[in-house]
């Protein structure tokens, strides 16, 4: 969700300048003394700065780039005094023998001069006991800055040095990079800032830190002896203010019992907790290491190179019911067992080994939600897989749709406002429609967290149309958005309002508003501010409505039945130019959905409506233009945001803008991850919007958002991308990652949560809907089947299960709207208007393709397919080449939409695509 939420930003600014202020007027007496100096130290990867008075890092560079530093040293004389997290700090709780309750300590509570000791051996670069900074406690606590190969080690050894066993049931490693960009411009931020995404996977975890501008040495943080990832928790108690530009500081959670008994009790954790326990005189060591992968495609290899285990899942970590999954691992050393909790909830079955030794799995889903997989291998080392199992797309889908027309269905004749009919807002915890909120919009219909249920709804029937829904969804077209969320006369005819709902009590009859809700807050809009049309960002979400009306009614008989093809489409052209021209602030940014403006293009073009198309594609020619003369276009209401990134790769796709097509794709990398963690893999970067799309209380607040809508929305650049590079089988992963990640929050009933919540003490699904929508388009126009060939892997399929008989691959379809088919040997997109696939086989030696179509029904009696052939494109001119698959379909014709029309029979349909 977006608004003026620059508030937020300013809020940020000064709460900075204030801790600033404050800590100047602080003596020194317990401040990190910069004025001491550094320890420089170096490797063949490295060059490092460490305090001489902390001994915390100040510095971490790689060599290759020694102007870049991954570590946030620019604000160190701001964050110097005490309460503020370093690299080199860290946390732990523990118990002595007869104690009931934990007592916590930490490095960070005082900033003293440590102790420092002489290295024992060429190895050792810094060494310091940390005893005068974590006073009174039975732990003594030796860090060591170390050397190992070309790698760098961060190493604590925690002493026992009283006379009682002493429980250790928690010890984070404070994980303090670079990620806060606050007051940077955007070229600025992407140059010097970087991301980091955990894999929380035991042993075999690891954190990657990607600069935002996705180019550039990638740090990988590991294990070092035996320290396994097994939490990953946020330190809300290091002043830095957050906020959007600044996401905060986790800890690298070796030991989490203690947090498990007590923060954590209400979540099932990533993780079996663990605690250690120390006899008198006993000593125990952790630490992690730092290493560079080449790129974000590097990652990976770079892990075995340094014997750490690799996991790699297909299709991915989310796996519908339904699907044949495969999980292939590399590792030194043999596995000794495996083990599934819950019991039952995976089958494994070991298959024949990659031709690199690689090890493969067949892997199926059995029962619904959240499992986990733990490996061990015969040197004593763990992995952990964690999986969502969903029911099969298909039913997924339809449960979605059931939920939103019927739970989430509003209908109201007294509603003042003017909501009723609609799809509104739910809150399912309380079960119950959200009609009155302290933000406006929530339960207003519009902006993100209010259009987002009835989004969703409409997108729905693109993937699977039912005419009872249809017909719901065509009233609240007709009635609430046409008049109502949109202007239908007047000087702002076409204009997206930005609520329905709005606080005036003033000229609102007595009982309208609960004296339950706050309205005392910047977000209760008045009338006017709720009736304005400046707001871009509403703009697609109704040119989707009506785009997906008119393919309905264009491509199916009898779905649509209240107002013809053409009035739809022309509504979307419309609503489109509208944008342009009564929000044009904000339209100088990329739009959430804003791909449905080419959808709307192509369509104007494919009806002959050439006047319409001339003048939408000159005015988005002129957007993309602005876009190519930045460096980096990714802002929006926000300094930096990471929804606008897809229509600006679109758009600039579409013009041939390739320089910025490239530039977008890295951005999105940087901050779109393949991880093992059904959680993290494909899941885009956001982390202010449970702000303002989330339930308003205590989990209202800055947190890395678990598949919100930005997962879905940067899929689809992703899979462009992927398809113009169908040998990069990285693309593939990430976006499909996302493509799925954006349905694996749906509960069994069909709610459709905003996002999952990745704090340790919740671990689960948000409230209320709010803006989930945006990530459902996503989905709906990208949900697609892929056949691909990886010389590791061989021949894999994602979305569709895949068969192989002599030189015939056959893949069936197992996605919910099966009428999209990628074959990447030929570049080949098969795509259907009306219609589904049932399955399609490709022969390797022929490269001819068959198809089966699904028999005809009342809606269906025909169906509408596309051919494509994607051609790599020269990049740098201003044209990539598509061209059309020579296709010869004995007996069917091309109509002039471009589109083959095949009449279907009463059972499955074969044809031949030569």
């Amino acid at each position: 969700m977006k608004f003026k939420k620059n508030i937020y930003f300013l809020t940020g600014c000064l709460l900075f300048s204030l801790g600033a202020v404050a800590q100047n007027n602080e003596t020194k007496k317990d401040s990190i003394d910069i004025e001491l100096g550094t320890l420089d130290f170096s490797t063949k990867q490295f060059n490092i700065e460490v305090l001489k008075s902390s001994q915390t890092l100040a510095g971490l560079h790689s060599v290759s780039e020694p102007q870049f530093d991954y570590t946030p040293s620019e604000w160190l004389s701001k964050r110097n005094k005490a309460g503020y997290y370093h690299l080199g700090d860290i946390n732990f709780k523990i118990k002595s023998k007869g104690d009931k309750n934990w007592t916590a300590f930490s490095s960070a509570k005082s900033r003293k001069n440590v102790k420092v000791l002489k290295p024992q051996n060429a190895n050792q670069l810094a060494v310091s006991d940390l005893s005068v900074v974590i006073p009174n406690s039975p732990l003594q606590v030796t860090r060591y800055w170390e050397k190992h190969g070309e790698n760098i080690v961060l190493r604590f050894e925690l002493k026992n040095t009283s006379k009682k066993r002493v429980e250790i049931g928690a010890l984070g490693i404070p994980i303090v990079l670079d990620n806060n960009f606050y007051m940077k411009h955007l070229d600025q931020a992407h140059e010097e800032n970087v991301f980091f995404d955990p894999y929380i996977g035991m042993d075999a975890g690891y954190i990657q830190a990607v600069r935002l501008k996705g180019s550039g040495d990638v740090l990988v943080i590991m294990p070092y002896g035996k320290t396994p990832f097994e939490g990953w928790n946020p330190l809300l108690d290091d002043p830095t203010p957050r906020g959007i530009t600044f996401e905060g500081i986790h800890e690298w959670m070796p030991l989490t019992k203690a947090y498990a008994e007590n923060e954590w009790k209400n979540a099932t954790p990533w993780n079996t907790p663990h605690s250690a326990t120390l006899k008198p005189g006993e000593m125990q060591s952790y630490g992690i290491e730092f290493t560079l992968a080449k790129s974000v495609r590097n990652i990976e290899q770079t892990l075995i190179e340094n014997e750490r285990p690799v996991a790699v899942g297909i299709p991915g970590y989310v796996l519908p019911q339904d699907v044949n999954g495969s999980l292939f691992l590399n590792y030194s050393k043999k596995i000794r067992s495996y083990n599934v909790e819950p019991k039952g909830a995976l089958t494994l079955q070991k298959e024949e080994n990659t031709k690199h030794g690689w090890y493969k799995y067949a892997v199926k889903g059995i029962k619904w939600g959240r499992a986990r997989l733990s490996i061990t291998y015969e040197d004593g080392l763990t992995q952990t897989i964690n999986y969502k199992v969903i029911k099969p797309e298909t039913q997924v889908i339809a449960d979605n749709g059931h939920f939103l027309t019927t739970k989430q269905w509003y209908e109201n004749k007294n509603d003042k406002f003017g909501r009723s009919p609609s799809v509104i807002t739910y809150d399912y915890e309380k079960q119950e429609q959200v009609t009155e909120d302290q933000r406006a919009w929530i339960c207003g219909l519009s902006d993100e967290g209010g259009a987002g249920a009835w989004l969703n709804a409409i997108m729905k029937e693109l993937v699977e149309p039912n005419k009872a829904e249809i017909s719901k969804l065509e009233d609240f077209v007709q009635n609430t958005i046409w008049g109502g969320i949109q202007y239908n006369s007047g000087m702002e005819k076409y204009g997206v309002r930005k609520s329905m709902f709005y606080y005036q009590p003033d000229s609102m009859p007595k009982g309208t508003y609960s004296k339950d809700v706050n309205y005392k807050t910047w977000a209760a809009w008045d009338k006017k501010h709720a009736m304005s049309v400046e707001r871009s960002y509403n703009y697609p979400h109704v040119a989707a409505a009506y785009w997906v009306m008119y393919r309905l009614a264009r491509n199916y008989e009898g779905l649509v039945t209240k107002q013809n093809w053409d009035w739809y489409l022309m509504n979307a052209y419309h609503t489109s130019m509208a944008m342009i021209e009564l929000a044009p602030y904000y339209a100088q940014f990329g739009q959430m959905e804003g791909s449905v403006f080419i959808d709307i293009l192509k369509d104007l073009r494919a009806e002959g409506l050439w006047e319409e198309a001339r003048t939408l594609e000159g005015v988005m020619r002129m957007r993309a233009m602005h876009w190519a003369s930045l460096s980096y276009p990714f802002g929006s209401e926000m300094p930096w945001d990471s929804t606008g990134q897809e229509e600006v790769y679109s758009w600039s796709a579409y013009f041939g803008f390739f320089n910025m097509t490239e530039t977008t794709m890295k951005a999105i990398l940087a901050y779109m991850p393949t991880i093992p963690h059904w959680a993290y893999n494909g899941c885009a970067r956001r982390y202010w919007d449970f702000l303002y799309g989330g339930k308003a209380g205590k989990t209202s607040r800055i947190e890395r958002m678990i598949h919100h809508y930005g997962s879905a929305v940067n899929a689809i650049p992703v899979l462009y991308e992927y398809k113009m590079h169908p040998e990069d089988l990285y693309l593939l992963r990430v976006g499909y990652g996302g493509l799925l990640g954006s349905i694996s929050n749906i509960t069994q009933d069909g709610f459709a949560p905003c996002a999952f919540h990745s704090f340790p003490q919740d671990l689960k699904n948000d409230g209320i809907s709010g803006d989930y929508g945006s990530g459902y388009f996503g989905y709906a126009v990208n949900t697609s089947t892929y056949l691909t060939k990886d010389n590791e892997f061989g021949w894999l399929s994602f979305g569709g299960n895949i068969s192989e008989n002599n030189n015939e691959i056959t893949v069936e379809l197992t996605t919910a709207s099966k009428s999209r088919v990628y074959i990447s040997p030929l570049h080949l997109w098969l795509t259907l208007d009306a219609g589904k696939f049932k399955s399609v086989t490709y022969n390797k030696e022929t490269q001819k393709v068959s198809v089966k179509l699904e028999a005809a029904n009342e809606y269906t009696p025909k169906a509408y397919l596309r051919i494509k052939e994607f051609k790599m494109p020269v990049w740098g001119e201003n044209e990539k080449e598509e061209k059309k698959f020579e296709a010869q379909l004995e007996n069917i014709n091309m109509n002039n939409r471009g589109q083959y029309e095949i009449p279907l029979k009463e059972t499955p349909l074969s044809i031949s695509i030569n």
